[in-house]
């Protein structure tokens, strides 16, 4: 574990970044998209277990997007929940602040892949009054429908974020995305994948906070030209239902195994705002097997692997 510098005026800063980016994404998916955010401004009042406020925006029923939430969250609490100190247990029971930026849409098109995107930075104070920051985040793409040149234009969108710190970084965060979002009681990868970290402070405050700036900033690019190629493909009740059931295998994920939605409701976050990236219908179906050489089958067989896309 290590204390890198910060303070309150480094935390005020990342939490001026993160609101600026809310702002940018939404208005970009609002554009593309012709439905307005709607936008709920939150306050936890002291007194309980979690202190602090947010802003939620959500899209829903749109013409693009059958529901697209973009939530922002500063908090702080008494003490650490244990999906926070699991990796760090010096500091289990310690004084936090989290802040972050998280994000899933969910497209109308079966066509058009769900996304995720989340970054982060959580403080936490030791018992020598020590601050101790580490940063979080990433990127993934879920299709329900496979094509190799969207999953590579994501795959290398990431690769080029990372670059510039470090030749090591996107293969160890995309080896990384590739076991964190995985249904281990489906033995399947979530997705496509694309770049995941967590508890992350190697490269001191100031080089940490710009890796997790770099990975905000390029996610428009990595993910609305696959929107702008997919959203007006022609598509009927075999490829809804196809999408319906694959989006309960997202939703698995995130009350099964997600450490982000254990910490919200451990911690005795906004339930509301929590569950933002809840797709609007989901549909689960016994032992559904596609039949062989369909596109369907192809999801699993061709991109529900681990494969070195770039």
């Amino acid at each position: 574990m290590t204390a890198i510098a910060g303070g309150r005026a480094g935390t005020e800063a990342v939490s001026h970044y993160l609101q600026a980016l809310q702002t940018r994404i939404t208005s970009a998916i609002a554009d593309i998209d012709g439905t307005t955010f709607l936008l709920d401004t939150w306050q936890k009042p002291a007194g309980e277990l979690l202190q602090g406020h947010g802003i939620t925006q959500i899209l829903e029923g749109g013409s693009v997007f059958e529901r697209a939430g973009c939530g922002f969250s500063k908090v702080s609490g008494p003490r650490l929940p244990p999906s926070a100190t699991q990796h760090r247990p010096e500091l289990a029971g310690a004084p936090f602040e989290a802040m972050g930026v998280s994000l899933v849409f969910h497209p109308r098109n079966p066509y058009v892949p769900t996304v995720h995107m989340n970054v982060r930075m959580l403080a936490a104070k030791t018992a020598e009054g020590a601050q101790v920051c580490w940063f979080g985040g990433g990127m993934d793409l879920t299709p329900y429908y496979g094509f190799e040149e969207d999953t590579v234009h994501f795959h290398a969108t990431c690769q080029a974020t990372l670059a510039p710190f470090g030749e090591d970084k996107h293969p160890r965060f995309k080896a990384w995305c590739d076991d964190y979002f995985y249904l281990k009681h489906r033995a399947e990868p979530r997705g496509v994948g694309g770049i995941f970290f967590d508890d992350f402070s190697e490269l001191g405050f100031e080089g940490s906070l710009a890796m997790m700036q770099a990975v905000g900033d390029s996610f428009l690019a990595a993910y609305l030209p696959i929107v702008e190629r997919r959203k007006d493909t022609v598509y009927g009740e075999r490829e809804r239902e196809f999408q319906l059931y694959r989006r309960g295998r997202y939703v698995e994920f995130n009350l099964v195994w997600d450490r982000g939605t254990h910490f919200g409701l451990q911690s005795g976050g906004r339930t509301e705002s929590i569950l933002l990236s809840m797709p609007p219908l989901a549909s689960w179906s016994y032992q559904n097997v596609p039949a062989p050489g369909t596109p369907e089958a192809e999801l699993s067989t061709r991109f529900l692997v681990r494969r070195d896309w770039v």
